[in-house]
């Protein structure tokens, strides 16, 4: 009988924890069924002339048996995701954290797994994100005002800066880091961890702790390949991912840290709002909660405890 071929893949470097975070889970597997699997990694797929928005078609495809990618991605085709993109939904991570392990990530993992052949089996965590730019410091939304920045392909996000006074742009990571490269590009958002691995803090001198969105990344499964596996792999991968979500979640709170510090290195401002500054930004986004409240309903504000 042939082995299991699993093929794990994701858009970051070998040192990322969330490529850490695949070996983690490659190694338990492995480690219980030895050559009844035979696990394989392309921890990087923008290394070998993808945008990191392919690795969805990727595992779509089978072509990558298991991914994951910020939920934000998905918006267009499971219009549900949009709720987590809400900005200041979430107050700290341990809130965020419990829901997304709790009913609303259960809610969004069923209307993921109902359009797209998926399975959803958990939840990374991307974090809270913050704004950085290459042309002042940004204590107020007034200071964003005409900033060229860009956002995941989300139109929450989109209109979320866009009531914030920015010039929002929609586009994939690998453009976006080619645009910041070229100083095209004025200012981005993404936690710090990110600005980091791709290099945007040599380019954007002022960094705002905005803490504006928290993004979730499911951890995906090629759904046709994941049902044909005898039950007591399907089991170990559950148990194994569910491990490595807190190894990875360990690993996000250290490398905020040291980002933060990476950034501070280079010469690079920090911002850090005053409450009055902080309240200035949920201010300018309420129009866009409101109108959502009618969109998504109560039931979804009511997962966010």
């Amino acid at each position: 009988m042939s082995a299991i071929k699993i093929v794990m893949g994701g858009y970051g470097p070998a040192t990322t924890g969330f490529s850490k975070s695949l070996k983690f889970i490659g190694d338990k597997l492995e480690a219980q069924f030895g050559d009844r699997i035979a696990v394989s990694y392309t921890f990087n797929i923008m290394d070998h002339g993808y945008k990191s928005e392919d690795i969805l078609t990727l595992v779509e495809s089978g072509e990558i048996t298991l991914g994951y990618q910020s939920s934000s991605y998905l918006t267009d085709r499971v219009p549900e995701l949009g709720f987590v993109d809400l900005p200041f939904l979430f107050a700290n991570n341990a809130q965020a954290r419990a829901a997304m392990d709790g009913e609303l990530g259960r809610h969004l993992a069923e209307r993921i797994e109902a359009r797209i052949g998926y399975r959803i089996l958990g939840w990374f965590e991307n974090g809270f994100r913050h704004i950085s730019n290459k042309l002042r410091p940004i204590h107020l939304p007034s200071d964003m005002k005409g900033m060229r920045i860009r956002v995941l392909p989300s139109e929450i996000q989109r209109r979320t800066f866009e009531l914030l006074g920015a010039q929002a742009m929609r586009m994939d990571l690998t453009e976006a880091i080619s645009m910041v490269v070229a100083g095209t590009l004025d200012a981005q958002e993404n936690p710090l961890a990110n600005t980091v691995t791709y290099g945007v803090h040599s380019f954007h001198k002022y960094h705002t702790l905005s803490s504006h969105f928290y993004i979730s990344r499911p951890i995906f499964l090629h759904r046709a390949s994941f049902d044909s596996w005898p039950q007591d792999v399907q089991e170990a991968l559950r148990s194994a991912v569910s491990e490595a979500v807190a190894f990875q979640r360990t690993l996000a709170i250290e490398e905020n840290a040291q980002s933060r510090q990476a950034i501070e290195a280079a010469g690079c401002e920090i911002v850090e709002l005053t409450p009055a500054e902080h309240d200035a930004f949920v201010a300018a986004v309420q129009p866009l909660l409101i109108d959502t409240r009618g969109i998504y309903g109560e039931a979804m504000f009511g997962m966010v405890s």
